[in-house]
């Protein structure tokens, strides 16, 4: 069998224990190269934010060039809208940089694919697969956000607003995973652009983390009391972990020579 393939079937026979073992032991060496390779990790944040781009850019030529929007979530692409609108609401009141402009771009990127999806290719959107409820996510968000925010000198309601995007970024691809899982084969751009997510979750995440050690704990204090620090990290986690099992059938289903992707069930 060729390398990946061989692996891949050695690591399915490994019990769940070990499984979880490999990703963990995976994940830090990927931190450690990224630590060794990259001097400033306040480019992994840019990166993240570029890797994201890509990926719409990715569901732009999907959307232009096959006239159709089957397999992608109008719901997952709605979520994610709403919270780079409140972030971008949250960087012009409480800091504004390069991430703003990204934020922007991204942000446009995402209405015209809502516009496409819910207006010009309507007749290829699959809505009773897309069957994940908002509210699901949406309350517990602005409920937890209420409750847990930064303690910094900003108004309350700009801290209560910049803690819901962060839980909502973090959960916002639930419904587009949910229709992956009900169609069960996922065509390609689709895949591409839900590994590029995950590639984007992995280093945001990375960086948040690099940039605890480099501090040695600093930045945890300068994010405020309380529980807050736990939550951001707790939110980087969830936001990496939601797609690993993912991108684990997409690099073994590229490495397998496969376009198709084909999801066995219990992935989401």
């Amino acid at each position: 069998k060729p390398p990946m393939q061989a692996i891949s079937a050695w690591v399915r026979r490994r019990s769940p224990r070990v499984k979880v073992f490999l990703a963990v032991v995976t994940c830090m060496a990927a931190l450690i190269l990224i630590r060794a390779s990259v001097r400033n990790h306040d480019n992994l944040f840019v990166l993240a934010e570029a890797v994201h781009a890509i990926g719409i850019s990715l569901l732009i030529y999907k959307l232009t060039r096959e006239k159709t929007c089957v397999g992608l979530s109008l719901k997952s692409q709605e979520l994610t809208a709403i919270f780079l609108a409140v972030r971008l609401y949250c960087s012009f009141v409480m800091e504004y940089d390069i991430h703003t402009i990204l934020d922007m771009a991204t942000l446009a990127t995402t209405f015209w694919v809502i516009f496409m999806i819910r207006f010009k290719l309507k007749s290829s959107y699959r809505e009773d697969k897309d069957n994940f409820f908002l509210y699901y996510v949406l309350l517990p968000c602005a409920v937890l956000a209420f409750l847990i925010h930064p303690s910094t000198s900003h108004p309350v309601i700009n801290r209560i607003a910049w803690a819901f995007c962060v839980y909502l970024e973090s959960v916002s691809v639930l419904p587009q995973l949910s229709v992956m899982q009900n169609v069960k084969i996922v065509e390609p751009y689709t895949a591409h652009y839900v590994f590029a997510l995950g590639v984007a979750r992995f280093l945001s995440c990375a960086h948040w983390i690099l940039q605890v050690v480099d501090s040695r704990g600093h930045l945890l204090v300068a994010l405020g009391r309380g529980l807050w620090p736990l939550m951001v990290f707790i939110s980087e986690v969830v936001q990496t972990s939601i797609l690993a099992d993912f991108c684990y059938y997409y690099v073994k289903s590229v490495f397998g020579g496969q376009l198709i992707l084909r999801l066995p069930s219990g992935v989401v």
